[in-house]
């Protein structure tokens, strides 16, 4: 079975190529491919990545020509991707390649659609552990995560269900949205993770916001039913006191009975509209979950070789 091994690269110049070294010697028995997708990097990333891919037939390579964010970088990847198997890694070179034996072998034996990688011990920075504690609760509730299920970005997924992802032509994907859109049939297989050795973090508050909004308005339309809730909520406490308040009014005259009548008449008011307002919103939701006018992705500069090159052609005639 064949091995297909994608990297979103942004400003990763000082690790990528002691990671594509490790990925080379850890794959040396197996049939794979690699990946690199350059996510407009302001460093010189995208210069070594092309020589690695002019020097090994089995590195593709792929630049953007803008930053569109890690999950476009993934789908442009995937849309590359040949084999029977998908890898996403990070650039960064704190997932030891080591690891991608046993995710793989888990998914294999188990006949998993997708297997996500829990760490043992991170060494993530503070503000990326408190993001993705919250991402992973966010998701619980907006996509119906399973709470057990840690949403790691280091995972391998099955062929036929990378097919289903890069059918999202949306502009703000989110993989793991997509993921669970799809399978349920989903594994978690505990890893090592490495301190970072060189190089800076690129996660932080914005792209956080940023994968929030993706996740709230492009994924799910549970929050606007939420919304829809509490307009019935309110619609009902609003009659109740209205109805309470009019029967006393009709066995005593005093003015503030007026303002409660209004308060409540207002609070049934302001129910309904939210009601309206929801369910105007459940068919925009529903048409952004379908429709996308941005580009996911737009191609600055490609290197590809074989499968990829044609899989490629080919993704992006459909676009």
């Amino acid at each position: 079975m064949k091995l297909s091994i994608v990297i979103p690269i942004y400003n990763s110049a000082s690790t990528i190529r002691q990671l594509i070294d490790s990925l080379k010697q850890e794959m040396k028995d197996y049939d794979y491919e690699i990946v690199l997708v350059n996510d407009g990097s302001k460093d010189n990333s995208g210069e070594i990545c092309e020589e690695l891919a002019y020097a090994d037939k089995a590195i593709n390579y792929i630049a953007l020509r803008n930053n569109f964010g890690e999950h476009n970088a993934v789908i442009c990847g995937l849309n590359a991707s040949s084999g029977d198997y998908a890898v996403i890694i990070d650039d960064d070179f704190q997932n030891p390649p080591s690891e991608i034996k046993k995710l793989f072998k888990e998914a294999v034996v188990h006949n998993y659609d997708v297997v996500y990688s829990k760490y043992k011990t991170k060494y993530h920075s503070w503000f990326r552990n408190i993001g993705s504690q919250w991402t992973n609760l966010i998701a619980s509730y907006v996509l119906n995560k399973p709470i057990s299920l840690y949403l790691s970005s280091f995972k391998i997924i099955k062929k036929d269900v990378v097919e289903e992802i890069v059918k999202y032509k949306g502009a703000s994907p989110y993989v793991d949205g997509l993921i669970l859109r799809i399978t349920s049939n989903i594994g978690v297989y505990e890893v090592e993770h490495m301190p970072r050795t060189a190089g800076k973090s690129n996660y932080d508050l914005a792209k956080l916001f940023s994968l929030y909004m993706s996740m709230f308005l492009n994924h799910s339309i549970r929050p606007i039913r939420f919304f829809m809730f509490i307009g019935f909520i309110m619609i009902l406490i609003g009659t109740g006191a209205f109805l309470y308040f009019l029967e006393g009014s009709l066995h005593e005259t005093s003015p503030s009975l007026n303002w409660k009548l209004f308060l409540s008449g207002s609070f049934v008011l302001c129910g309904f509209n939210a009601v309206v307002l929801c369910i105007i919103g459940e068919y925009v939701g529903k048409i952004i979950l379908s429709t996308g006018a941005a580009p996911q992705f737009v191609v600055k500069k490609m290197v590809l070789h074989n499968q990829a090159k044609t899989n490629f052609s080919s993704s992006i005639k459909k676009q």
